[in-house]
């Protein structure tokens, strides 16, 4: 009863205090883009990169409960991949897939073309090859959109140093940012990190990461074959190309550098390296012609001196091991059990990781547990809530770290965050400029085999 008599505001003060907030309604609407689109309170988005992992993050932004999400255009350089994208998604997703003939787009101008039919603070998804990212981000501040893209957003020094800036221009903007590197958004890390810098494990002495197992993806490539041209040749098996993917090293072991970063709460400052082509033929005998290494092993340092092992191998018929864990002073914790970020992780006393010296382990509720679904609840929670959110700027620093050890392993030198930040040597210039018929960022020789890391013998660049 007390609480209906304060309510004593007469109806000249009321509407006053509505005026008020009125114009406080009206100034913000008009400084920052709106938060999700048209009166229905759907939030529209564009996909742009229309394989595995695109169709996935599309996937996942329509699962969010938050209010509606409608996947509204797509775009691709291939038609038969959006095809294959929209039959898969319509089919699971209903009605919530909204995109009719003319809203599908083909070529390397269809990433315009989709943002093109959205509205400002609808959302982009972006998860074509990595060397696209800053073109992509580039057009999507310009339109005031929201942005989801796939890891890694750079490949080298040059667009590193153009993702920085684009990443302050979106701020500025208040724009809202996620970085696909899902492991920042596991329930089960969040709660690791937290007790590692409040010191469970004392001080990090040590940390190592494993990703070794067969090949995968589009490792390794046979020569080109005819009917597609190089350059689709190379965006089609982009994990063989180092510039439009950084190769199988930054694409498939940067969620372990990552998630052990945030371990530390640091990014290393240097990396010396070593690695080799092992089997270089297919079991028929055809000779690969990719860029890539078949084994990695990296030192990064961190500023006081801590040191993160890296080790990484493609080859069949090897010990495979998928795990990541932080060594201190008091004990050892299990960062990620199995895979990128798998569960549970865990902290023990000593340094051998045994249920019999765990002194805790990560609990999550069951709607917790998916990273991938975690980390588009908290965009679109962000964007709806108007929430300060932009991932950009610590994605190109992992991806950055991630490339300085591959650089590394490929020039055979030590190579510092500073030298691979302001390296002259952009991998692929004039990205946004591509049509169909443009040539290819890297020419293969009479053979059909492209260039490949010399470590010791080219130092200054990758190849």
């Amino acid at each position: 009863m007390s609480e209906i008599t304060n309510i004593s505001n007469s109806r000249r003060e009321f509407l006053k205090d509505a005026g008020r907030l009125a114009a406080a309604s009206a100034f913000v609407a008009a400084a920052a883009p709106r938060m999700y689109a048209g009166q229905s309170n759907t939030i529209k988005v564009a996909l742009v990169g229309c394989g595995g992992r695109g169709s996935g993050a599309a996937s996942d932004a329509m699962s969010v409960k938050n209010g509606p999400v409608k996947l509204v255009a797509m775009g691709d350089v291939f038609e038969n991949r959006l095809k294959s994208s929209y039959d898969n998604l319509k089919k699971m997703h209903g009605d919530k897939v909204d995109v009719p003939d003319d809203r599908k787009f083909v070529g390397f101008d269809a990433y315009k073309k989709a943002m093109d039919c959205l509205s400002p603070g609808d959302v982009a998804i972006f998860a074509t090859p990595p060397g696209f990212r800053w073109v992509h981000f580039t057009y999507a501040i310009k339109k005031g959109l929201n942005v989801f893209m796939e890891k890694p957003v750079t490949v080298d020094g040059p667009t590193t140093r153009r993702m920085f800036k684009l990443a302050e221009e979106a701020s500025a903007k208040n724009l809202k940012v996620g970085v696909g590197l899902m492991s920042r958004h596991s329930r089960a890390l969040e709660e690791l990190a937290k007790r590692i810098q409040d010191g469970e494990i004392g001080e990090t002495i040590l940390q190592r990461g494993y990703r070794m197992h067969g090949p995968i993806g589009f490792f390794c490539s046979p020569p080109k074959p005819a009917g597609i041209s190089d350059l689709l040749y190379q965006v089609q098996r982009f994990h063989s190309f180092i510039w439009a993917s950084g190769g199988n090293y930054s694409d498939f072991y940067i969620h372990v550098i990552d998630h052990l970063c945030w371990m530390k709460n640091d990014w290393p400052i240097k990396a010396q390296a070593l690695g080799g082509r092992h089997y270089r033929q297919s079991p028929e005998g055809v000779t690969y012609v990719d860029q890539n290494l078949d084994t990695y092993s990296v030192e990064y340092t961190y500023p006081d001196g801590t040191k993160f092992f890296l080790d990484g191998r493609c080859i069949d018929g090897c010990k495979q091991i998928y795990n990541s864990a932080a060594h201190g002073s008091k004990g050892i914790a299990v960062v990620s059990k199995s895979g990128d970020c798998g569960m549970p992780s865990s902290i023990h006393k000593g340094q051998n990781p045994d249920k019999s010296n765990m002194i805790w382990e990560s609990k999550v509720e069951p709607d917790q547990g998916n990273p991938y679904q975690n980390e588009w609840n908290d965009l679109v929670d962000a964007i709806r809530a108007d929430k300060p959110y932009n991932e950009a700027e610590r994605g190109a620093k992992a991806s950055l770290v991630t490339s300085m050890g591959r650089m590394a392993a490929h020039t055979g030198v030590e190579i510092t965050y500073d030298q691979i930040l302001n390296s002259d040597h952009e991998m692929a210039p004039g990205l946004d400029k591509l049509t169909m018929d443009s040539p290819a960022p890297l020419l293969a020789d009479a053979n059909g085999r492209y260039p490949i890391p010399q470590p010791g013998i080219i130092t200054k660049r990758e190849y």
